[in-house]
């Protein structure tokens, strides 16, 4: 049982998963911090600045228009960094070391051609 579970940790899925999810937390740290103190002074000044910067309130409800847009050009730098960082330069890495085609094919239909073949040896003289 040990056995199988330290296969199943040192695979490489695992511990890739686990870098994967620390770097992100770290990446989603660092740009939450640039979005706070950078982009979101510079939103608050362009929605008429002040301590109520691009809010509106309604019926004692407060609407933050700022906070909206910076979370969403926060989401739009960190979508941007992880392609140019991590996935354009794994899929070109793929696409030179031949890892990057995935077979699709269903098990049941693989398993019907290596029928299919095994059955066309035996047939032939």
């Amino acid at each position: 049982m040990l056995k199988g579970f330290k296969e199943f940790v040192l695979r490489g899925n695992v511990i890739d998963l686990a870098v994967a999810v620390v770097v992100g937390a770290a990446f989603a740290a660092l740009v939450g911090a640039f979005s706070d103190a950078l982009i979101k002074p510079v939103v608050g000044i362009f929605l008429g600045g002040g301590i109520d910067a691009g809010t509106l309130t309604v019926r004692g409800q407060v609407i933050d228009f700022t906070k909206m847009l910076n979370s969403v050009i926060t989401f739009f730098i960190t979508l941007t960094v992880i392609y140019f960082i991590f996935v354009l330069p794994m899929n070109k890495f793929r696409e030179r070391s031949g890892k990057g085609q995935v077979d699709t094919t269903p098990a049941d239909i693989k398993l019907l051609q290596e029928i299919r073949d095994l059955l066309a040896e035996r047939h032939e003289p």
